[in-house]
């Protein structure tokens, strides 16, 4: 199952356009894709079973971000080998959890206001729990996930870096600074959820290529470790880390500029291509 968010409203994602969801359903479903994650279990039995209904074409604009009003919002630092070596600090043993805060959330296509010339770009897998998770077991972490998008951690560094000890939640959290999309894509749709390419590109340049078997802290460990802390609610989304070829960590650092398209991908889960605007 594949949900979006297309011309505001809860869309099931089919050959040949969307369906909306509240109308195919005849009301059974809400039209905001938030107030619909606390049921994902009977939306997907609804999805599995619906035949027929009006299919509507629908433009790359006309798609917002899934998910505009999780409960929580983590995001997980270091969780590439790689990146860990090339922003030069020891690998790990406990995943390094942040938050975003959930006003930084924008859709997949939308413009990306550049506060600063500071601003680095993190593709990542993006986690969307669709059962609470308490104490989960880690054999068991697939079964509390909705499914996965794609995501860009974007991060304003020299707000990151400032302080006494590092300002992640801040300097992660500018407006624009989520964007996730195009669609929630249910983990049982994926060939192997454990093992997904992801890339991201400035106007053709590709910057970072990497797959997600290589994560210090797989999908299933995450949720396991984060809910034995604290509950994963239905919506609460995971940026679960960035390969390398961090701006950053390059000689020189190089960041993002205006009037430039930042491309993310994932295999099997689609693409953000967001347009960067100097302020």
């Amino acid at each position: 199952m594949r949900i979006a968010r297309v011309f505001g409203r809860l869309s099931l994602l089919v050959d040949g356009g969307a369906v909306d969801v509240e109308t195919a359903s005849h009301g059974r479903f809400p039209s905001d894709p938030d107030d619909v994650m606390s049921r994902w279990d009977e939306l997907s039995d609804w999805a599995a079973g619906y035949r027929g209904g009006e299919v509507v074409p629908y433009a790359p604009a006309d798609v917002g971000a899934p998910l505009l009003r999780p409960a929580q919002v983590f995001g997980i630092g270091l969780n590439y080998r790689d990146h860990a070596a090339e922003s030069r600090v020891a690998v790990p043993t406990a995943p390094a959890v942040f938050t975003k805060f959930r006003t930084c959330l924008t859709g997949p296509y939308d413009t990306v206001r550049l506060p600063s010339a500071a601003v680095d770009w993190e593709v990542e897998l993006v986690v969307v729990v669709g059962r609470r998770a308490e104490n989960v077991a880690e054999e068991h972490a697939w079964s509390h996930v909705a499914g996965v998008t794609v995501g860009q951690d974007l991060s304003e560094r020299a707000v990151q870096m400032t302080g006494p000890v590092p300002q992640f939640s801040l300097g992660k959290s500018f407006p624009g600074f989520g964007p996730i999309g195009p669609a929630i894509v249910s983990w049982d749709e994926l060939s192997d959820p454990d093992d997904l390419e992801l890339a991201c590109s400035v106007d053709g340049e590709v910057l970072q290529r990497g797959r997600t078997r290589d994560m210090v802290f797989s999908v299933p460990e995450l949720v396991a470790r984060i809910s034995a802390v604290c509950p994963l609610l239905p919506g609460d989304i995971i940026f679960t880390g960035t390969p390398p070829g961090v701006g950053m960590a390059r000689t020189p650092p190089r960041f993002l500029s205006g009037g430039t398209t930042l491309v993310s991908t994932i295999e099997g889960v689609g693409e953000l291509r967001n347009p960067m605007v100097a302020t």
